[in-house]
């Protein structure tokens, strides 16, 4: 009888303070070419020492050559080097213009030398949505939407008897992606690789919330970071540090797209913005359109003064983990 009283004590307690279950989150990210990504997988890891986050996986939606490694990288960094990690054989080859992830390679331990060591991000996927329960997963992606696009097209195998989208409508609660520039326009993550852009956007059976071009735009990020002296040995700073300087639109910080969609798929948008639902529409050379008749998707629009995340953002990319605080 106590027993029952205590687990029913947690649970009024745990409602009443707002605390919930750490959500499962798949990672895909390009990587680069931009250096946004460093600070969206450093927000990952950060939350995911607080316990608001599950890393499952984390994969590519670049193919260059190392980018398995440089996600290596970060997961050991921040004690995590056994995170699944895929990229895609057919994807686009592009890579940082600014070479910091031929430092991060050079400098930092890794145990992927090479993309061939790891397997196909599809593969990834199947395999780790098919082991988790359904309605489980929160993908959150910041790059192309290759991997989801070739999800969505495959065949039941060994792990699931679902096809894609089945597999997909099972497991998955949520799809968050910086994506897009509403209500419409270019934008880089959408346009590069569009027939897969299409694809998802038509055709992607769960929940979808967008982090457009504008809402990461004004959210800049990396100066104080930069300056902390404190921070030694940290591939994060070390990207930025080499980055920043390199164009004088950074100067005053990077903008902050890739940063906006991880916290928004750990954290919940309620606390920053509002949703404009509807669906998005995407034409043959890349550029968004928004249907406002449409369903079951959502852009971010702002709500709270935008300063406010960029402090969380800037605070969260300073994160360390526990063993390299405090070292010289």
């Amino acid at each position: 009888m106590r027993y029952k009283l205590l687990l029913l004590f947690l649970l009024l307690t745990s409602i009443c303070f707002g605390q919930q279950k750490p959500v499962n989150i798949i990672f895909d990210s390009d990587m680069g070419p931009d250096y946004d990504d460093v600070g969206a997988i450093t927000i990952l890891h950060a939350l995911a020492d607080k316990g608001e986050a599950n890393i499952l996986a984390t994969v590519a939606s670049t193919r260059y050559d190392g980018v398995a490694g440089v996600m290596d990288v970060f997961n050991t960094y921040f004690k995590r080097p056994n995170i699944p990690i895929g990229i895609p054989k057919n994807g686009l080859d592009l890579r940082d213009w600014q070479h910091w992830s031929d430092t991060l390679l050079a400098k930092y331990p890794h145990k992927i030398k090479n993309n061939d060591e790891v397997p196909d991000a599809v593969q990834v996927y199947r395999k780790v949505l098919a082991s988790q329960p359904d309605h489980s997963v929160t993908i959150v992606t910041v790059g192309f939407l290759t991997n989801l696009s070739n999800l969505l097209n495959t065949n039941a195998d060994e792990y699931s008897k679902l096809n894609g989208k089945e597999l997909v409508a099972h497991k998955v609660k949520l799809l968050v992606c910086m994506a897009g520039r509403f209500p419409s326009g270019y934008e880089f993550n959408v346009m590069k690789d569009a027939k897969a852009s299409q694809n998802v956007y038509a055709n992607w059976p769960t929940q979808v919330i967008l982090s457009g071009f504008e809402i990461g735009a004004k959210i800049l990020a990396g100066i104080p970071l930069i300056h902390n002296d404190a921070i030694k040995n940290s591939p994060v700073k070390d990207v930025f540090r080499i980055s920043i300087p390199l164009a004088k639109e950074d100067s005053l910080g990077r903008k902050s797209w890739d940063e906006t969609a991880v916290l928004v798929a750990i954290k919940g948008y309620s606390q920053f913005y509002t949703l404009h639902h509807g669906r998005m529409i995407v034409a043959e050379d890349g550029k968004n359109s928004w249907d406002d008749n449409g369903n079951g998707q959502a852009y971010l629009v702002e709500k709270a003064d935008y300063k406010q995340v960029e402090k969380l953002v800037n605070e969260l990319i300073q994160y360390q983990p526990s063993e390299v605080k405090g070292k010289r």
